[in-house]
C-alpha cells in the first residue's frame, strides 16, 4: 500500500524559506511522477511542482518558478520541495501526491493516484 507522509511545514516570515519533505513507501517509485499541490482556505487545490522520479524532469507552476525547487532523494525515498522567498500568498496546506504510469497531465489533481495528509505552511507578512 502506497503511503505518502509530508513534513516540514510551519510558520515563517515573508522572504523566508522552508523545506518540505514527502516520505514515500509501499512501492518502488522509479516509475512514478511525484507532485506537490497546495490548498488555501476557500480555494481549490492547485498544482505547485512535480518531478518524474526516473528522469528527474521537473514541472512548476508559474508563480513559484525561480523560488521553489523540487527534488528527489533515491536513497531516502523522499521528494523534497525547497521553498525560498516565501510570500503570504504561499500560505496553504501542502500535499504530496504520486502518479503511476502511464503519465497523464502533470498539473491536474485528477491525474494523481495517491495523496498524503498535508502539512500547513503559513507565511506572515
Amino acid at each position: 500500500q502506497v503511503q505518502l507522509v509530508e513534513s516540514g511545514g510551519g510558520l515563517v516570515q515573508a522572504g523566508g524559506s522552508l523545506r518540505l519533505s514527502c516520505a514515500a513507501s509501499g512501492r518502488t517509485f522509479n516509475n512514478y511522477r511525484m507532485g506537490w499541490f497546495r490548498q488555501a482556505p476557500g480555494k481549490e487545490r492547485e498544482f505547485v511542482a512535480a518531478i518524474d522520479w526516473s528522469s528527474g524532469t521537473t514541472y512548476y507552476t508559474d508563480s513559484v518558478k525561480g523560488r521553489f525547487t523540487i527534488s528527489r532523494d533515491n536513497a531516502k525515498n523522499t521528494v523534497n520541495l525547497q521553498m525560498n522567498s516565501l510570500k503570504p500568498e504561499d500560505t496553504a496546506v501542502y500535499y504530496c501526491a504520486a502518479q503511476a504510469r502511464p503519465f497523464r497531465n502533470w498539473g491536474r489533481t485528477s491525474s494523481y493516484d495517491y495523496w498524503g495528509q498535508g502539512t500547513q505552511v503559513t507565511v506572515s507578512s
